[in-house]
């Protein structure tokens, strides 16, 4: 076989490799969307757009997320390749967290829908008002 003519399982492969298919269940991106869309993927997003930060200040900018929840969103962002961890061998522990060139380009993508969101609130929470009995 010369390579053109690869088998469907292949193309699949590849062609996942090379953009993946959110709609079809199988596909790893859908993942990553979960973990990019959930409310604390976008907020430390948001969060660390601004430049590096550490735990707590990261934590602080937040509000309402617990410990436990930031310290898996970090390491879920982290393990996509979104976010750096950087951690000083010095006493107390120093770590400190900012977007990678591939994160900082998904937060400009979800900094468009967050401000959609704020600018459309108002007429949002209106219909919303309309809908709830």
């Amino acid at each position: 076989m010369d390579g053109t003519h690869a088998s469907s399982g292949t193309s699949l492969l590849l062609g996942a490799m090379n953009r993946g298919d959110l709609l079809s269940p199988e596909c790893p991106s859908r993942g990553v969307l979960e973990r990019l869309t959930s409310r604390w993927g976008v907020l430390v997003l948001i969060a660390l757009e601004g430049g590096t930060l550490r735990f707590s200040e990261l934590r602080r900018k937040i509000g309402g997320v617990s410990e436990r929840m930031l310290a898996q969103t970090l390491k879920q962002l982290e393990g996509d390749g979104l976010i750096l961890r950087r951690a000083l061998d010095v006493v107390p522990p120093h770590v400190s967290y900012s977007l990678t060139p591939m994160g900082r380009e998904a937060a400009g993508h979800v900094r468009r829908m967050t401000d959609w969101i704020e600018m459309n609130i108002g007429a949002i929470m209106s219909h919303r008002s309309r809908q709830d009995p």
